[in-house]
């Protein structure tokens, strides 16, 4: 009996390597795979055919946050129109809204916020869709999320805010040189320290960030 049960265990271990190694959630349901590729015909015949639009796969996103993930706009939006969830989360906290807000995917994050975005829903650091876009540059995003009405003084896990995360982990090159001057026409809390007491023109004076240090100071920042 070992050797049949020993070829049924390997059968099961090389099927689970395909998954592993394709990437592929075991759990990933045609609607899913459609939203990857793009396929809005597809998606359309699915939600039609009664599939569940916010079903999850086996990292717990929904075909939504799938199609957020490779920017498929057109899917997105499919999806959307149809009633998916911009907020539905994923095992690591990440949603449509949230994950568009990050990466800079302006289109989706433009039509989650038309659509019932929860502008105080965090992600796993405790920050809201703001913070990551600030850290990473993405000016538009910033600009349309504070368009939008997010808190610009919201702080994360870490103890920062947009501010902080623009300078601390910013450049200071042009592009977070835009992301300041938006948050301080915002009315960001130019004083707000960090965790341990250190401000924003502290920060930016001890980087070397001359122009933010000016825009700061211009600001009313101490």
């Amino acid at each position: 009996m070992r050797r049949p049960l020993l070829t049924l265990a390997c059968a099961f271990a090389a099927l689970a390597s395909v998954f592993v190694t394709s990437g592929t959630a075991m759990s990933e349901t045609p609607l899913h795979a459609a939203a990857a590729q793009d396929d809005v015909a597809a998606i359309q015949r699915l939600l039609s055919a009664g599939a569940p639009i916010d079903a999850r796969d086996g990292s717990g996103a929904t075909a939504l946050l799938v199609a957020t993930h490779t920017n498929n706009v057109n899917a997105a939006e499919a999806l959307i129109n149809a009633g998916a969830d911009v907020n539905a989360k994923d095992n690591i906290k990440d949603s449509a809204y949230l994950y568009a807000g990050a990466r800079g995917h302006l289109n989706i994050l433009k039509i989650t916020l038309a659509h019932g975005a929860d502008l105080k829903s965090t992600n796993r650091y405790g920050g809201t869709a703001l913070i990551p876009a600030a850290e990473r540059g993405h000016v538009d995003t910033v600009r349309t999320l504070i368009d939008a009405g997010i808190d610009v003084d919201h702080v994360n896990n870490l103890g920062w805010t947009a501010l902080l995360e623009a300078i601390i982990l910013g450049d200071g090159g042009q592009r977070h040189q835009q992301i300041v001057e938006l948050l301080v026409e915002a009315k960001a809390n130019l004083n707000l320290a960090d965790g341990e007491g250190v401000t924003p023109l502290q920060h930016a004076r001890a980087r070397g960030y001359r122009k933010i240090e000016r825009m700061l100071v211009a600001g009313g920042a101490r």
